[in-house]
């Protein structure tokens, strides 16, 4: 087609297909690429290719068995899934979760903001070519991955986020190996930025490229790093603060630009609060339970089986039939990885949700993509997307 607004009919634009590809994980991508030369005219992405009915199989299972499959929308974030989705049900039950239980809710979100960051960062960087990059932030992340295993039993999709509270409290030892990680951390960041910030292909890829105000990504819906790197200080653990959020003192980074620099830099400066969210935590945690004491709802604790003939029948009717919930609607929003993911559930009075629809950060958030490619270079595009969103996930749910 003739390029619009030129008076050369023979100068064409190339419509290319880059991809369908992973982009990382299950979010299988593709664009849809204009191109004039070497430059950016239009860009559509297409999503929908490994699409898994998560939100259609959840609304089969009972209310704690939604659980793990919430949290494989997007494994490297499953505890934000598994949290959303809990504090939804919560609402629908007007349930109070034990303060014990909500700090380690927010310990292991905030270890696991660090983790999926630490895997933006290595592969972003991989992408410019930053192979060393890769090793180190992976080293990072298995440290908090053996984490995760020691105080649930699995490194990943570990389902210790429940309704009422969480799986089971943390082993005896564990609160001094997050403690030796959380010293460390604030010196590994130092030294990624210390590398990347000196590094000449990585900035020119980054500073001044995809920019986009702030007025745009509002009208987008955009969220999270996205539309803090813009200015917009919008977060939502300081905007609407859930999981005693509010008990905790750290700022929320914000960029002057909008650009991948600033996209990049907001995100590498949220894992030093995140490091110091989990020390207050740490320090702060409560007595008392880690999970709520209604039999209706938690599992009875394991030694009471053998002597209380109540506790069997509930772990019974637990397990096989789970528990009900009061009709009504619920939309629970907090502030994961990527901006804002929420869970809206529907329920009918019965042991399963009529219906759960999730609000995901990345599917929303890659409406900015065209606004972000227009008029740049090709070249740029892989880091763009990077900067955008660096696991699509959950688009394909």
């Amino acid at each position: 087609m003739p390029v619009a607004g030129t008076d050369r009919p023979d100068e064409e634009l190339l419509t290319i297909n880059m991809g369908p590809h992973h982009p990382a994980t299950h979010g299988v991508l593709r664009l849809m690429v204009k191109l004039e030369g070497e430059v950016v005219r239009d860009c559509k992405p297409i999503i929908g290719y490994v699409h898994t009915g998560i939100e259609k199989t959840a609304e089969d299972k009972a209310y704690w068995k939604v659980i793990p499959v919430v949290e494989r929308m997007d494994y490297l974030a499953y505890y934000f899934n598994a949290q959303t989705f809990c504090m939804a049900v919560e609402q629908l039950l007007g349930l109070e979760v034990p303060k014990r239980a909500q700090y380690l809710r927010v310990i292991h979100l905030e270890l696991n903001r660090i983790a999926s960051h630490l895997v933006w960062l290595g592969t972003s960087a991989l992408d410019l070519g930053a192979i060393s990059m890769f090793w180190y932030c992976f080293r990072e992340r298995e440290k908090v991955m053996d984490l995760f295993e020691q105080s649930s039993g699995q490194r990943m999709h570990t389902r210790y986020i429940q309704v009422g509270g969480v799986f089971e409290d943390v082993p005896a030892g564990w609160a001094d190996k997050v403690r030796a990680f959380t010293r460390e951390m604030p010196r590994r960041v130092d030294q990624y930025a210390a590398l990347l910030d000196r590094n000449e292909i990585v900035l020119r890829r980054l500073r001044n490229v995809a920019v986009v105000d702030e007025q745009t990504l509002l009208g987008l819906g955009v969220t999270g790093p996205l539309l803090r790197a813009a200015g917009n200080p919008w977060d939502l653990r300081k905007a609407a603060p859930y999981s005693s959020y509010e008990d905790f003192d750290f700022k929320v980074p914000v960029g002057t630009v909008g650009d991948n620099y600033d996209r990049f830099k907001v995100r590498m400066y949220e894992m030093y609060e995140s490091v110091k969210i989990v020390e207050q935590a740490l320090e702060g945690l409560p007595e008392g339970p880690f999970i709520t004491e209604d039999r209706k709802v938690a599992l009875p604790p394991r030694h009471e089986l053998g002597t209380s003939m109540e506790a069997l029948i509930h772990h019974f009717k637990l397990v096989t039939e789970g528990f009900r919930v009061p009709p009504g609607e619920a939309y629970a929003p907090i502030e994961s990885p990527r901006g804002e993911l929420g869970a809206w559930v529907r329920s009918d009075g019965s042991a399963k949700p009529a219906r759960v629809h999730m609000r995901d950060p990345s599917f929303v958030n890659l409406q900015a993509l065209p606004y972000m490619a227009k008029d740049g270079y090709v070249a740029d595009l892989i880091a763009t997307l990077a900067m955008l969103d660096p696991i699509l996930g959950g688009i394909d749910r």
